[in-house]
């Protein structure tokens, strides 16, 4: 089995009593454990009490009951949530045309938290955790989902006001059909149905950057937003850092107190004028975003993507990415999705996930490379992690060694996150045993066997950059295709038939190469 251990044996340190606020920061996504130097052998943070149900909401103290002993750093994988999607979407519309997508455009988190998910919601506030697993066809190795959710936003509409700055590229390449032409029909239908007491305003770049709308309050003024709207052509070059710069600008001037502040940027994130570096770019917007809270969330289009640019923007904007290429793509993006979440329920999210060394040998996150956060640093919230709004699941999928003949407790993972209104944390925890593995990842729940096969496509695709082994139990593309479209039926989401249409293209681009 070695050919899946991403690295070998990391040295384990000889505190084996360390608090989990004084752990070393290890390697978050890829470990191989070891029980001889930790013979107890206890599992790391653990808020509930055994029995498998979630613990309380803890904050931030400093009382001897609420520091619980950890194991070595080895054995934790800590990571920032993330839900953006755009990968998946991207590869997608790669697909349809005829190609494969690059590898280093695969992200295997945005393939899996594309699809919904049947996780418990929370009563309240916050996140609930759901744990399960499946064994894999590979002798002793698993796939553990580690699932998070937060509760959808009440029916009645209300929530807070929204302040959206909308940064839109108008540089010569939106002149392509299903870039520019998308987002203003998308922003026309999307401007009818958000709330009398919501603001929007409207910055253009190209080879400049112009402030078309200031920020106006939509009650008596929507058609004003319109004309706005109807004014946007494409011209001259993509300069995004003038772009951003006058966007945050923007929405600094217009802030509101007691309402969500976001700026929505839209591009095919092809940079090519002034500054084009993403952290060169956010520096200059550095203190509006950090005093601010304003959040960023990335719109893509285009065939022609500039991906690592604009994840890289939303990464360390605070918000997240996703990636749109059909008319009815954009207007559920623009006419649902973004007016039902545009509240937040979380703030600098992030997961730790603690394996037992007692059954487990080796783990592998599947995902999340640039999302890793160390060890000791979830606690401190000061450290950055995933913005996260109401009706949101997170998905972690980890392929998992166990020892052999060895059964009992797995894992245990845990969230923490700060309410967006008062800064005060907070933590959920969930459990898995051995005893609650089923005997197969194609005997489980269908929603589980959906984020199996999103993974093991998104695997296969960033295999062809030689870097990665393949995941334990995978299958040939053929096959994931097929158990896909059983998936589609088993189902019914379109969503699914949509994943296994994707994946049959993929087959047949890898068989002519």
């Amino acid at each position: 089995m070695e050919r899946y251990r991403i690295r070998g044996l990391l040295a384990l340190t000889a505190a084996a009593g360390l608090l989990l606020t004084g752990c070393g920061g290890g390697d978050s996504g890829n470990s191989k454990a070891d029980n001889s130097t930790y013979p107890t052998g206890r599992p790391a943070p653990d808020h509930n009490n055994g029995n498998g149900a979630t613990g309380e909401d803890k904050n931030n103290d400093d009382t001897a009951e609420s520091r619980e002993f950890a194991p070595a750093p080895d054995y934790l994988s800590t990571f920032a949530l993330d839900v953006d999607t755009a990968s998946y979407g991207y590869a997608r519309r790669t697909l349809a045309e005829g190609r494969l997508p690059d590898p280093s455009t695969v992200r295997p988190e945005e393939f899996v938290n594309s699809f919904r998910q049947d996780y418990d919601r929370p009563d309240g506030n916050g996140f609930s955790v759901t744990v399960d697993g499946a064994r894999t066809a590979d002798e002793d190795w698993s796939l553990v989902r580690v699932g998070l959710a937060t509760r959808p936003a009440p029916d009645t509409g209300e929530r807070p006001p929204a302040a959206l700055t909308f940064v839109i590229d108008i540089s010569g390449s939106m002149a392509e059909p299903g870039r520019l032409d998308l987002a203003k029909d998308s922003l026309d239908v999307m401007t009818n149905r958000l709330g009398d007491d919501d603001s929007v305003a409207i910055v253009t770049f190209s080879d400049e950057a112009e402030r078309v709308l200031p920020m106006t309050r939509l009650a008596g003024n929507r058609q004003d937003i319109h004309d706005a709207i109807a004014t946007l052509e494409p011209t001259d070059s993509t300069n995004l850092g003038a772009g951003m710069e006058t966007g945050y600008e923007t929405a600094v001037e217009g802030l509101r107190e007691g309402a969500t502040n976001r700026v929505v940027l839209i591009s095919d994130a092809l940079a090519n004028t002034g500054d084009t570096d993403p952290d060169t770019i956010l520096e200059r917007i550095e203190s509006e975003r950090r005093e601010h809270g304003i959040t960023l969330f990335g719109v893509g289009v285009g065939s022609d993507y500039g991906d690592a640019l604009m994840e890289r923007l939303a990464d360390r904007g605070d918000g997240h990415t996703a990636y749109v290429s059909t008319p009815d793509e954009a207007r559920e993006l623009f006419c649902d999705d973004l007016p039902r979440n545009i509240d937040l329920t979380a703030r600098d999210a992030k997961a730790q996930i603690a394996f037992d060394p007692a059954t487990v040998s080796d783990f592998r996150l599947i995902g999340y490379d640039n999302r890793e956060v160390a060890d000791d640093d979830f606690r401190d919230d000061s450290v950055d992690g995933g913005e996260v709004g109401p009706g949101h699941t997170v998905t972690a999928l980890y392929a998992v060694h166990t020892r052999p003949g060895t059964e009992g407790h797995l894992a245990t993972a845990s969230v923490r996150w700060l309410d967006p209104g008062t800064r005060a944390p907070h933590e959920e925890s969930g459990r898995l045993e051995s005893g609650s593995l089923q005997p197969s990842v194609w005997a489980a729940s269908s929603r589980f066997q959906v984020t199996a096969t999103a993974a093991y496509f998104a695997d296969a695709l960033r295999r062809g950059a030689d870097t990665w082994t393949a995941l334990p139990g995978a299958s040939p593309l053929t096959q994931l295709a097929d158990r896909a479209s059983e998936l589609a039926r088993a189902t019914e989401d379109d969503e699914v038939h949509h994943l296994a249409n994707a994946i049959q293209k993929a087959s047949t681009l890898t068989s002519q190469d």
